[in-house]
């Protein structure tokens, strides 16, 4: 038997204001939280953005780009997460996983 060592969650988009936005801070949406209470079990967390590239490297053609749950945002369930290299804008909406380690428990 196969089990999940990530939660889903979907990139919905950058830490904003009304007339700028801050590309360094991605806003996600995990799967399955609907309050900031239960947000604190997911900070300092690894992310992982996976898609796919159109040459192989070693092997395959899947590339990551790795980040970080940094706090929670609004009371619905949203974190902040910084990433390595920021996400890109064609990312907005598409899944990302959300590692259940490092543990803190």
């Amino acid at each position: 038997m196969v089990r999940r060592l990530y939660v889903k969650g979907i990139f919905m988009g950058y830490r904003r204001g009304k007339r700028s936005q801050d590309e360094n801070t991605a806003l996600v949406k995990v799967e399955g939280l609907n309050c900031k209470a239960d947000t604190q079990f997911y900070l300092g967390k690894r992310i992982a953005y996976v898609y796919k590239a159109k040459t192989k490297k070693e092997g395959s053609k899947a590339r990551v780009i790795w980040g970080r749950v940094g706090k929670a945002h609004g009371n619905s369930g949203t974190v902040r997460a910084r990433f390595r290299t920021n996400l890109p804008a064609r990312a907005m909406g598409s899944r990302v996983r959300i590692m259940l380690y490092p543990s803190r428990i």
